[in-house]
């Protein structure tokens, strides 16, 4: 093989590497959320970080770019917190993880997913305030939060979601 050959194959090789790290960000994302979820009836196995990208996966849906759009987890059984890194999930519409025994707190970064339509984590066991980042979302139509133990009042920038947002259902 010709010099010119071997470094145009080492870029394109280099090229499908940034590729393929920069599509498991998301998949990395869920993986590391189910090294801290107990799941007794089993819903996560198909959640395997060495598939190309999450979109095969079992309770997750994606757009034409492979980017996830829905998490659907209700009714699960699954028992831990909700992460952080969730907030990186920048095409999420959806995050649907009601009627489990979701524990902690909202965490703020779930006011980054500004795509969100739905936030169902209705009858879980979360504590703590309603994050005042949640009025960030404008697309959001329904947060449906109840069933938890969360204290505080309901953010003045939520309450706004409704006169100025979309939002129908809180």
């Amino acid at each position: 093989m010709s010099t010119m050959a071997s470094r145009i194959l080492a870029c394109l090789l280099f090229a499908v590497a940034i590729a393929t790290v920069d599509c498991n960000l998301e998949g990395d994302v869920l993986y590391s959320w189910k090294t801290q979820l107990l799941d007794p009836n089993s819903v996560l196995p198909s959640w395997d970080p060495t598939l190309v990208n999450p979109c095969t996966w079992f309770h997750v849906t994606c757009n034409s770019n492979n980017s996830i759009t829905r998490v659907d987890l209700g009714n699960a059984g699954l028992s831990g917190p909700l992460i952080p890194e969730l907030g990186l999930l920048a095409n999420l519409q959806y995050l649907e993880v009601f009627g489990n025994n979701i524990s902690g707190t909202i965490p703020a970064e779930l006011g980054n997913l500004t795509k969100l339509v739905s936030l169902d984590l209705y009858h879980n066991k979360l504590s703590g305030p309603i994050p005042t980042s949640l009025g960030n979302l404008g697309s959001l139509s329904f947060m449906r939060l109840h069933g938890n133990k969360l204290t505080g009042t309901i953010p003045a920038s939520v309450i706004s979601l409704i006169t100025t947002g979309r939002l129908r259902i809180l």
